[in-house]
């Protein structure tokens, strides 16, 4: 058991029979009165995003998840196919369980499969992936006042803004929690 004032964002924990994931947290503190915790959640069996509020002290049952790493294969439309890296064992699972990590998977790419009781839960991509860009906006001639972007995009298909100097056929760093551009990588 834990408090719900020991959730922070990306915890996973059981109520009510369902798995919740914390997507947001706040801790709301009133004048004379008890703080409340105010929770953003999704239920991991449903995909169904709710907000949840509990009195500071509250306990909920907290959730142990294993993990172990996978490797990207590919997909058949539905399905997107893992195989066990250390037993070899192949895992399909649903779009919905990879929600915020298809943008930023490629063939190949090892991952952190995330399992409660057997059942798949969540994908954990590294912090950062190095990325090929496949089209580029072309640059303005003059335009370098106020620090200008250009959209890209990626051979995952993900579109994003870049500096001005990244061209086709380079390969960029992007940090997978926020979407964003890190640094070009040397091919």
């Amino acid at each position: 058991m834990a408090e719900v004032q020991q959730l922070r964002k990306g915890n996973v924990y059981e109520e009510g029979g369902n798995l919740w994931k914390v997507l947001d947290y706040q801790h709301i503190k009133m004048a004379r009165g008890g703080a409340t915790i105010r929770l953003k959640v999704r239920n991991l069996r449903t995909g169904a995003t709710v907000e949840k509020t509990y009195n500071s002290g509250t306990r909920v049952q907290d959730v142990r998840l294993d993990s172990r790493e996978v490797q990207y294969l590919y997909n058949d439309g539905d399905l997107y196919y893992f195989m066990d890296v250390d037993t070899y064992e192949q895992i399909a699972l649903p779009k919905d369980v990879l929600e915020g990590v298809l943008d930023f998977l490629k063939d190949n790419a090892v991952v952190t499969l995330e399992t409660y009781e057997g059942e798949p839960i969540s994908v954990k991509l590294p912090t950062a992936v190095d990325l090929e860009v496949v089209w580029a906006e072309a640059a303005v001639a003059g335009d370098t006042a106020n620090n200008p972007t250009k959209e890209v995009e990626l051979e995952t298909g993900y579109r994003m803004q870049v500096p001005m100097f990244v061209q086709k056929g380079d390969i960029i760093r992007v940090d997978t929690r926020t979407g964003e551009y890190v640094t070009r990588v040397q091919k």
